[in-house]
């Protein structure tokens, strides 16, 4: 089965979830207010998963699976700097034990940086629940 239809397969046991899928690709939008939206894309060589403006990329499937469904959980969020209201640096983080701890970082070279700058976090809560022991944050739960 491709990821896509993997991926479709795994929403529908979360019908208030809202997507979009093509063949090369599936998009979730945010679940609540404060949330983000997920998407994943499909080329020949590799796959990449994007939170808002955060992006990673994959060489493996499965990989590319985990980080997908991370996305989802209470375990991930995003730290997102703006400049007034122009989203301009995103830092994926993860839960550890209480405290959240930062793994990577994607931005923007150009932004209206005399505007006020502001943190704001964003996450989704859709997949409840710890961690798995050993997995690494952009492994997935």
């Amino acid at each position: 089965m491709k990821i896509i239809e993997r991926i479709k397969k795994r929403l529908e046991n979360y019908p208030s979830l809202v997507y979009r899928a093509t063949a090369n690709g599936i998009t979730i939008e945010p679940p609540t207010d404060d949330g983000f939206s997920l998407s994943l894309s499909v080329s020949r060589a590799h796959f990449t998963v994007h939170f808002n403006g955060w992006h990673e990329e994959f060489s493996s499937e499965q990989s590319a699976l985990n980080c997908f469904a991370f996305g989802l959980s209470d375990q991930c969020r995003l730290k997102v700097l703006c400049r007034g209201k122009f989203e301009y640096r995103w830092t994926l983080e993860f839960k550890s034990a209480d405290t959240w701890e930062e793994d990577s970082t994607t931005g923007l070279l150009f932004f209206p940086f005399w505007e006020k700058q502001q943190t704001i976090y964003r996450q989704n809560r859709v997949i409840l629940g710890p961690r798995p022991e050993g997995v690494r944050p952009r492994d997935g739960v």
